[in-house]
């Protein structure tokens, strides 16, 4: 495995920002890339950065990137965000909640609504608030709608065992978390998705490790590499993948070594699986995954919202028009929805695409100025 990052002689951290730098690495790229090529960022904060920096339109013609499943409120399945709002509806329940989940539309009424509409809706930046909503209305039910990959999962698991800890029985969490790998292995065995390459998500690979995805590397051998956010850390990834197909020579790079390790963060892995076991979960876009959700174990049952509260978490069809799945496969860029910019907006969403700060079409939205290679921004 490859790390151009943590050696002696390797740029610091604040060298990530530089322009100069950047150029340089464009310039390279440049040079080394004659085939068209590919490249999928498995991270919503990623596809922002990409944007806002201008990425796209400094690469050459032969560099296509997609947007992939990582954004953590796009990719939570329609039945998923209908079982958050009936949650709401119910008597003596409070729900906390990160923000971006607020607005995404259910089948028939968001967080936001219910809000709106006197339902104790609260947003909270992290589970500790949280919990401290629940010591504060013991005579409440308090739900945390657990979202997002292994990033945030680890600090969900944490609030459970403080709440066991504390014996506090007004606690609960309506777990939605995906595991990354196997929505890759999905990806790569999804008819008519064609990806020569991934940017592999930092904040995930900071907890899970490089390691993790050597099962998907042994079976699908394309090129890999983790990524960094600045804009920098970004193009050595696109620098590295881009050597590596022209050279016919996979690997699996970790272009992010001054925060990624192989084997992860042992200790945020562990209190993860303390509380979480591994089961099949639904995803926007992409269907039922095998082993790609977390669940909360049964020794854990009391703190777990689906159990208390009897949730029937059923599929209902996406709203109509709407092509978030397409796009989240990378089958489809916003700008091809009939959707985009009419009926859909970040003022008025129609999807989850476009309603997170991470999602592509709120990227594109922001970012894009119509030609399919340029965007707004400037390293």
């Amino acid at each position: 495995m490859k790390d151009t990052s943590g050696k002696p002689g390797t740029p610091t951290t604040k060298a990530f920002r530089d322009p100069e730098l950047a150029r340089r690495i464009i310039a390279r790229i440049r040079e080394i890339s004659r085939t068209p090529i590919r490249l999928m960022e498995v991270c919503g904060t990623h596809t922002m950065s990409i944007f806002k920096s201008g990425i796209r339109s400094l690469l050459p013609e032969t560099i296509a990137l997609l947007s992939g499943p990582g954004c953590p409120v796009c990719v939570t399945d329609q039945g998923e965000i209908d079982a958050f709002v009936r949650l709401a509806q119910t008597e003596d329940v409070i729900v906390a909640t990160f923000g971006d989940l607020i607005r995404v539309p259910g089948s028939d009424s968001s967080l936001q609504k219910e809000r709106a509409a006197g339902r104790d809706v609260r947003i909270v930046y992290s589970t500790f608030d949280a919990l401290e909503i629940a010591r504060n209305h013991p005579e409440k039910q308090v739900v945390f709608l657990g979202i997002g990959f292994e990033t945030t999962a680890p600090t969900v698991a944490a609030s459970i065992l403080a709440a066991s800890a504390e014996g506090l029985d007004n606690y609960t969490v309506l777990s939605a978390h995906k595991r990354v790998v196997p929505a890759l292995f999905a990806l790569m065995e999804t008819p008519g998705v064609r990806i020569d390459g991934f940017i592999l998500p930092g904040h995930v690979s900071v907890i899970i490790g490089t390691d993790a995805y050597r099962p998907l590397f042994d079976r699908h051998p394309i090129p890999c590499a983790v990524a960094g956010f600045e804009a920098v850390d970004i193009l050595e990834a696109i620098r590295l993948l881009t050597k590596s197909i022209e050279s016919n020579a996979p690997e699996l790079a970790n272009a992010y070594g001054r925060a990624v390790a192989a084997e992860g963060n042992p200790k945020a892995l562990a209190v993860m699986g303390q509380v979480f076991q591994i089961q099949d979960a639904a995803w926007r876009g992409l269907g039922v995954i095998p082993d790609s959700g977390l669940g909360i174990r049964p020794q854990f049952s009391q703190f777990d919202a689906r159990e208390a509260f009897d949730l029937d978490i059923a599929e209902p069809p996406p709203p109509k028009g709407c092509v978030c799945g397409d796009i989240l496969r990378g089958v489809k860029t916003p700008p091809e929805c009939a959707l985009f910019r009419t009926r859909c907006t970040p003022m008025g969403p129609v999807g989850p695409c476009m309603v997170s700060s991470e999602g592509t079409c709120a990227a594109y939205y922001r970012y894009h100025s119509g030609n399919q290679r340029s965007s707004k921004g400037e390293l």
